[in-house]
């Protein structure tokens, strides 16, 4: 089942195993319990720890379950975990053989004292960039809390209850029989649902935090180089994120970061936070900046989070990146996840053998065209412009497939549902003006980027696009505030010119605080 390779990598990572694992499979006679079984077999012996049963007895088949004897731990796989679930089969294998995890000892420990029952069920696709993240932090909730139970499900394999639960985009989390959440999730968001007391001690705890010298604001590529950049230099850092790792999370496929080959955006996003911990950063997840106060008497620039506290700062570099493009048009909100998606890559293989549309006829939606022709049955690329604006190679593939049509000058006017999912949409014809409606059963946006600025608006000076005003320093509107990355007007938006500006704010930071001594602001501030 395994390559050669994978399989000497993998005895490696197992070596690291100090309890039995006991491995018990649910089979049929398809091709994938064959396959289960292959896999099964070659961990079995790679691991002298792990001893597999092909005896067990569960609905959904092919299925398998790990645990540890005289431990209560069920952490279940239904089907094959392999594509981006091979790590999280990994990681669960580690885990339940008593391998400790590496996530901050207060969340474990929050999960591990959870009260109540909690039988989690996770619904993935193997093309999905960001399931594995939801999978692996209920896999080691699993482990922690013997009240917490979890079964990863590939959606794509078993699809009579994909369309039973109407589940039409993944990660998808079902807890105790009803849908928990929808979406990329970490353990800490998790748990701070289940324990209604977390949000109350977070907003105590930075509400108390001493001002910081350097505060950055974002987590993706350039706030992870600003604060990397601060901490060197010695100086109290911070970084308050509302997800760490940013757009990279929701990025597929990454071959232009210099020096890597090729990576994956979790990847290169999970590296990204390792190397802020290996510095004295004080790291603040899940926060959500609502607003900016200049630096008043006291040279302390304020940022207001979501939950009610605020954190003082000397400098701030701004890094809140940006967020997919909506069409605003009616019926895009109300079906969103519900037919209406924005990641042909992690949604994709829910619409198998259905009629799609993707919006926009740019790079990025003739790459996802041409991915889910491979898919669904049949995919209507729509744009606005009279022509694509996607590169030729992608275009000449584009125009080489059957089930695909292109229909330009078009408006999409409205996103068409039966009140539970997308049945169709409506598009203006923008050369004759007439209308026209589309029967499907998805919609996928991609329409570029906004800047996540709205907060900032009136206070640090934009431009028409909503972009940051940066000199070349990384310097605002507003003296000890910088920015950097993909909310500012540096021009092409690449993570690699985002780590360099990151950097660079970063430094002019630390050069403003220098040349702005604190004796001095106090002396003027009396």
């Amino acid at each position: 089942m395994l390559a050669d390779d994978l399989k000497t990598q993998l005895a490696t990572y197992l070596e690291r195993v100090v309890r039995p694992i006991h491995i018990v499979a649910s089979l049929d006679g398809s091709a994938k319990s064959d396959e289960l079984r292959g896999l099964l077999a070659d961990l079995q012996a790679l691991c002298g720890k792990i001893t597999v049963d092909l005896g067990g007895d569960d609905t959904r088949r092919p299925s398998f379950a790990l645990g540890s004897p005289g431990h209560d731990i069920l952490v279940r796989f239904a089907g094959l975990p392999m594509g981006h679930e091979f790590t999280s089969l990994v990681l669960a294998l580690l885990q339940v053989g008593g391998h400790p995890s590496k996530a901050a000892r207060e969340t474990l420990e929050q999960v591990a004292a959870l009260d109540g029952e909690y039988t989690f069920e996770t619904y993935y696709s193997l093309s999905c960039q960001n399931c594995p993240d939801v999978v692996q932090a209920l896999n080691l909730a699993a482990v922690i809390n013997p009240r917490i139970r979890h079964t990863a499900i590939d959606g794509a394999l078993f699809q009579d209850e994909v369309e039973a639960r109407e589940i039409l985009s993944v990660p998808t989390v079902f807890l105790n029989g009803r849908k928990f959440d929808q979406g990329r999730m970490t353990l800490e968001q998790i748990v701070a649902k289940l324990d209604t007391g977390a949000a109350d001690r977070a907003t105590k705890a930075i509400a108390a935090k001493a001002p910081f010298d350097v505060l950055v604001v974002g987590g993706g590529p350039a706030g992870a180089a600003a604060a990397i950049y601060a901490a060197r230099k010695g100086i109290r850092t911070g970084i308050a994120a509302e997800r760490f790792g940013g757009q990279v999370l929701d990025t597929m496929a990454i071959e232009n970061f210099i020096s890597v080959k090729e990576t994956e955006g979790p990847k290169l996003a999970a590296a990204l936070e390792q190397h802020v911990r290996e510095y004295e950063v004080d790291i603040m997840d899940l926060q959500r900046a609502t607003r900016l106060v200049p630096a008043g008497a006291d040279g302390l620039v304020e940022i207001g989070l979501e939950n009610g506290a605020s954190l003082r700062s000397r400098t701030v570099v701004l890094s809140t990146g940006a967020r997919w493009r909506q069409m605003n048009v009616p019926g895009e909100d109300q079906y969103r996840n519900k037919g209406v998606a924005y990641c042909p890559h992690c949604d994709g293989p829910l619409f198998k053998g259905k009629r799609v549309a993707v919006i926009g006829g740019g790079n990025s939606g003739v790459e996802a065209a041409i991915d889910l022709a491979g898919i669904v049955a049949h995919v209507t690329l729509i744009e606005f412009d009279a022509q694509l604006r996607a590169d030729e190679v992608l275009q000449r593939k584009l125009r080489s497939l059957g089930n695909v049509r292109v229909v330009t000058s078009a408006q999409t006017t409205e996103v068409l549902g039966d009140g539970s999912r997308v049945n169709g949409l409506v598009y203006r014809d923008r050369t004759g003006g007439d209308s026209h409606r589309v029967e499907l059963e998805g919609v996928f946006v991609q329409i570029g980027l906004l800047p996540n600025t709205e907060w900032l608006k009136d206070v640090v000076a934009l431009s028409p696009r909503g972009e940051i005003i940066v000199d070349d320093r990384g310097q605002t509107s507003l003296p000890g505030v910088f920015a950097a990355g993909d909310a500012t007007t540096v021009p092409y938006k690449q993570i690699v010119i985002a780590m360099g500006d990151g950097s660079k704010a970063a430094l002019s930071a630390f050069d403003h605080l220098i040349r702005t001594p604190v004796q001095e602001r106090q002396a003027v501030a009396a």
